[in-house]
């Protein structure tokens, strides 16, 4: 997130989350308020994947989400098994710096489990 107030929002539902867990009614609504200033920062990826993760908490009440991936030796992938809280925590702290070139992939990452999994 670009603006200031949105990275204050952005703060604090993360210490929400820290706090308090999933509280998926609260989360959504700050889910919904950072969307908008997404769209106001006119940032398709991070307004999307905000819109989807309120959708996802809107129909599966936990955030069980596999986008994160670990490698073998040989080249095998396997999903990197996270407790819901911990998933959203680790989501939450890519969009703070969401124009990163890393986090953008890892966004992306995201934006298409959710993808799968809601549609």
């Amino acid at each position: 997130m670009k603006t200031h107030v949105a990275n204050d929002k952005l703060t604090n539902l993360i210490e929400f989350v820290e706090e308090k867990g999933v509280d998926v009614k609260s989360i959504i609504k700050s889910l919904k308020e950072l969307r908008e200033a997404a769209l106001a920062e006119q940032d398709p990826l991070v307004t999307k994947v905000l819109r989807l993760s309120y959708e996802y908490l809107e129909e599966n009440k936990s955030f069980d989400v596999e986008a994160q991936y670990e490698e073998d030796e040989e080249g095998n992938e396997y999903p990197v098994e996270m407790e819901s809280k911990d998933n959203l925590l680790y989501l939450l702290n890519l969009l703070v710096k969401a124009d990163h070139k890393i986090n953008r992939e890892e966004i992306k990452d995201y934006r298409t489990a959710l993808k799968a999994d809601l549609y």
